[in-house]
């Protein structure tokens, strides 16, 4: 069967137009269909990889600010190297205690004198021996050598004369003697001990002759029936005495200056010793209070 000039589809040569909706009849499109899944697909993948970018960039921006915060803090440990150790704290001025003193004075330290001037503070032991240890007695140069010592509680058994009344008198307790000799000239001290000052100072004023000489120890008797110095003084408690002569039993005139010279020594010699017995107790007494 032939159509003509036309063709099948009419003198113009056009095709029908058809119905946009397939026929149930028709094969489906599958090219179609498949390039807008793909479509469909790939702007889920650009969303999802878009939101998970998002998401990556809040939590950096999260844990930079947490850095930022605890650099703020001090916990960085570059940041640490750059602070230096704090200084310590001193306490306050109110914090710090106050001195504290004692409204009791310390005990002034004894005296030497305060000490053997008195029997209930002089304690040390006393004889001839423990007043006079030297064997020597000496002065700028002058020596003199000990002979007999003697110790008694009778003081007026070692006197002659009128002394033994003065001293007993006044309360004497004991007398002690020491004989000391140089170039034939011998000198006997004599030493009174009272309970008090006011004793000795009594015996020293109311003096009257004398001492008795001490011989012995290779001193012969001396100034026993003949001319000798005499000398009385006293300090503290104690009260002491000179008798000076010759061991040949010359008489002892008032120009003679020998004689006069070594009573003068060995006065000044036992004053030294009562002072170093009051002295030594005295720093004993310091020594046991300090």
């Amino acid at each position: 069967m032939s159509f003509g000039q036309g063709g099948p589809y009419g003198p113009g040569g056009s095709r029908p137009p058809q119905s946009s909706r397939p026929s149930q009849s028709s094969t489906p499109d599958w090219a179609a269909m498949a390039d807008h899944t793909a479509a469909r697909g790939r702007r889920r993948r650009w969303l999802f990889i878009g939101g998970a970018a998002l998401a990556t960039a809040a939590v950096g921006a999260m844990v930079a600010t947490a850095v930022v915060s605890s650099n703020d803090k001090g916990d960085s440990p570059d940041d640490s190297a750059n602070h230096l150790p704090s200084q310590p704290t001193l306490p306050r001025e109110s914090e710090t205690p106050e001195p504290s003193f004692s409204d009791v004075a310390p005990p002034a330290p004894p005296k030497p004198l305060d000490i053997i001037s008195d029997v209930k503070r002089d304690k040390a032991p006393l004889s001839a021996r423990t007043l006079f240890p030297d064997e020597e007695a000496a002065k700028e140069g002058r020596s003199y050598t000990k002979g007999a010592t003697a110790s008694t509680s009778s003081c007026a058994a070692g006197t002659q004369g009128a002394l033994g009344s003065v001293l007993s008198g006044n309360g004497c307790r004991k007398l002690l003697r020491a004989t000391f000799a140089r170039d034939g000239v011998a000198v006997t001290v004599g030493v009174a001990v009272f309970d008090g000052r006011a004793g000795a100072e009594k015996a020293k004023n109311g003096y009257k002759p004398n001492v008795a000489s001490l011989p012995g120890g290779g001193v012969p008797s001396f100034c026993r029936q003949t001319a000798c110095r005499t000398s009385a003084n006293a300090i503290g408690r104690y009260a002491y005495f000179t008798i000076s002569g010759y061991t040949s039993g010359k008489k002892v005139t008032t120009a003679d200056t020998q004689a006069l010279q070594a009573g003068r020594d060995l006065a000044d010699y036992t004053f030294l010793r009562i002072l170093a017995r009051g002295n030594a107790q005295a720093s004993a007494a310091a020594g046991t209070t300090g």
